[in-house]
Parts: structure tokens; sequence; C-alpha cells
């Protein structure tokens, strides 16, 4: 099917997209009924206005309440302030825009080259993605983190590393997943920028404990060790590695933290190899990968970290395998193992999201020399091999910045719905190519009938 020629066309094929997108929407996802920003809001409200200690807040009717480190209790103060109806709304614009920006890394070149079309054609493809969809509707803070780690991968693919560290220092104060994009630096051997993202984590988490002294010394000592406080590890939604193991039944530590190890081998190998290359958008869509899988809880809406996998897909030349692996991540068919996941049908289905991240982080194009030093080899070879008049206009068709060539080849092929299923390129995270939440709890009993507004929900 080609695309429409005519922006009428174009017009048409949107709303006929949208009003697809909007009955998807109303009738597949699960639906979570802002439940992780109802925990933030009541947290602060019973912290401030009543009195109350931070991790004492449970949800009425629920055993459910604030898993964060104490930071990010002290960054959501301002709830205080606004009552739930406009924390809501303040919550949805923060995502938005968050969600631009993220965008805008990752997509930035592809989308000003298709301009109004592929930005609305991305939007469509972004409202079907699951773990987005449970971010917006538990009004949780992943695409915030996301942004914020983001941007130093934007740094550091853009040469201002001394500008680099805080954004993953700050995103490692809230929620301890990022803390291995902290990891990430020391192994790509970017001291600076590990320095400084340990010291903001180390001042923002200080700042908390001045603070809030007595929810720092509880979170510390007793609350991050308890893994009863973030939900049931068996429960679908769990898409980690810790998550395939108990829905087997098997209970041992011992086997967890041997397979998290072989994980974090397998990526501290690759991402590597990856920075040395100055591959940096693929050393960050690597430690991603590897956050997620060895978090001992990684539920559905963490997996916005697979953004960023899915973007390099297309530039590497699998744009159809990311567009496949992006369509099961709209499908939210691990929920169909909701009741049970026994069996060889139970141990595949449940852990689709897992055996995604798996491929991803084993498969993954990384370490690929970055297509501008490629473009003026091939220059310079031009220009040595052929010194005449026709020596330069050789070299400039070979050397098209950026790789020009291979990223029209490939966008030709893909279109713009590719691009919206992440096929993109960012400012300095963009290198077209033709080659190639520390777990947090689900807040939510389990319900009967996972497709509700009642389902469980997870912070």
């Amino acid at each position: 099917m080609r695309a429409p020629a005519t922006d009428r066309g174009r017009l048409l094929l949107l709303c006929l997209l949208a009003g697809a997108v909007t009955v998807f929407t109303a009738t597949v996802p699960l639906l979570r009924d802002w439940f992780d920003l109802r925990v933030y809001h009541g947290t602060i409200d019973h912290w401030i206005h009543h009195g109350g200690r931070v991790y004492d807040y449970r949800v009425p009717g629920t055993p459910y309440g604030f898993t964060y480190p104490p930071f990010a209790a002290v960054a959501m103060l301002p709830m205080a302030l606004v009552g739930l109806r406009t924390a809501i709304a303040a919550a949805l614009l923060l995502n938005l825009a968050a969600l631009a920006a993220v965008v805008r890394i990752l997509a930035g070149p592809v989308l000003r080259r298709y301009g109004w079309y592929g930005a609305a054609l991305t939007a469509c493809a972004l409202a079907l993605f699951e773990p987005l969809r449970d971010t917006f509707s538990f009004g949780q803070v992943n695409l915030v983190l996301l942004a914020l780690v983001l941007a130093d991968c934007l740094l550091l693919a853009t040469g201002r590393e001394r500008l680099a560290g805080a954004g993953i220092g700050l995103a490692a104060a809230v929620k301890l997943t990022p803390a291995l994009f902290i990891a990430l630096l020391f192994v790509a051997g970017r001291r600076r920028a590990a320095a400084v993202a340990t010291g903001v984590a180390l001042a923002a988490t200080a700042s908390a404990a001045l603070i809030a002294p007595d929810a720092s010394r509880f979170y510390w000592t007793r609350a991050l060790w308890d893994t009863s406080r973030v939900g049931r590890l068996d429960y679908v939604s769990n898409q980690s590695l810790q998550g395939v193991l108990a829905r087997l039944g098997v209970e041992s530590r011992a086997v967890w933290a041997l397979l998290a190890v072989l994980v974090l081998a397998v990526w501290a190998r690759r991402a590597r190899r990856a920075a040395a290359a100055g591959d940096w958008p693929a050393a960050f869509a690597l430690t991603g990968l590897t956050a997620c899988l060895v978090s001992p809880v990684t539920w559905v809406h963490h997996l916005v970290w697979l953004l960023p996998s899915l973007a390099l897909l297309p530039r590497a030349g699998h744009p159809r395998v990311a567009g496949a692996l992006y369509g099961v991540l709209c499908t939210s068919v691990v929920w169909l193992w909701f009741d049970d996941a026994s069996g060889v049908d139970g141990f595949l289905g449940s852990n689709t999201y897992t055996w995604i991240t798996l491929g991803l982080l084993l498969w993954l194009p990384a370490g690929q020399e970055p297509s501008g030093r490629r473009t003026i080899s091939r220059s310079a070879k031009a220009v040595m091999a052929a010194p005449s008049t026709a020596a330069p206009a050789t070299a400039s068709v070979a050397g098209q910045p950026g790789g020009r060539r291979a990223g029209a080849e490939t966008s030709a092929a893909a279109g713009p719905a590719a691009a919206a299923a992440g096929g993109t390129s960012g400012p300095g995270l963009g290198r077209e190519r033709s080659a190639s939440s520390e777990p947090t709890g689900s807040t939510r009993p389990a319900a009967a009938n996972p497709q509700s507004s009642n389902a469980r929900a997870s912070s």
C-alpha cells in the first residue's frame, strides 16, 4: 500500500488512523485510573497536611503506598499546594513535555524531514505503545526520568561531555533503576561525567535526608529491602528476569543473582564497545534494556526504556524488525496469561516483553563507527584515489554529511510509519547508519478483569 501523495489524502489517512487509535485505547488497554499519581498525592498530603510519615501512607482500601527514595517525595512537594485533579492535569502536561523531549532527541531529523505528516503518524504510533499508555494512565514518572537520561546521552554524543551527568544523577535520586547509567559512565571511562552524576545523586539524597530525616532513615534501612512493599513478583506485569523466575515458582535468590550477573557481563562488554566507538545512543539503549532485566521488579510501564533501542533498529537497517517488536509491545499480549501462566504457552507468552528485552540486549547493533567518521574516510579515499578535477565532485557525492544516502534509502523503504515505530535519528544521537524503576511496586491488588479501570496498578 502506497502512502498518499497529497495533503488531502494524508489528512484523510490520519483521521482514519486517529479514529482507530481512539477505539483501540478506549477498549483494549488496561486503564489505571491515575493510581500511582494518587499514591504520590496522597503521600504528600499525609506528610505535609496531616503530620504523617512518608512510608506509612496507604491508599485507602489497599496495602500499597510510596516506594521511591525520599528525594522523590521531596521533589513532589509542590503537590501539597494543589488538589488531586490539578495534580492530574499537571502530570499530563509534564509527561507530554517529557515525551516531546524524548521524541525530539530520538527522532528530530526524521520528523523534520516528514513535517506535520510524520509527526502525526508518530503521535498515533506512540498512543498505541503499552508502556506509554500505562505511564500516562498511572500518572507515572518514567518519561521524565528517560528524558533526563537521554539529555546526558545527547551531551555525550555531541561532544559536550563537560556538561554531562547531572540528568542521570537526578534520575537515579528519584528511582534506583537509572543508577545503572552511572555505572555505564564508569564502564565507558567517562570519569568526569560519572563523578558529576554520582555527586548530583548523592547531593539530592543528602538534601532529602536533611528535609525528611526519619523517612530517609526508614527507607535506606528497611523499606528498600522489603520486597513485600512492591507487590507480587509473579504478577504478569513484572517483566524482569525475577518475574520470569517467580512465575516458574523459582524462589532462589542465588539463581536470580547468577542470571543478573550474566546479563550485566554481557551489557558491560557490549556497552563498553559501543561507547569506545562513540556510539552513545547504542550504549544508553543497552543500559536501559539491562536495567529492565536485572531489576527485581520491572512493571510494563518501566519498558519505556526500550524506546531508544527501537529507535536504533531502523537506522541499523532493520526497520521491519523494529516495527514488528513495536507492534507486539502495543498488544498487551502478556495479559492473556493474567490468571494462569503455567505450561509452555504460559512460559513463552506471559514473559513476551522479557524475551523482547533480552533479545534486544543480545542482538541490538552497537559499536559501529559513527557515520560522520566513515563519511570523512570515504571522502579522503576518493580524493586520494582520483586526484583530478573530478575528484572533489566524487568526494562530495561519497561524503554526504550524516550518511544521508543511507538514511534516505532507509527512509524510503520504511517511510514515516517506520519512523513512528522507532526509526528515528536525533540531533547528537543521530547517526543514520546503513549497517549495522529500582523496583517499584504494584499498587493494586489483583483484579478479576485486568482490562478494567479497576485493574491493579503499580508505582
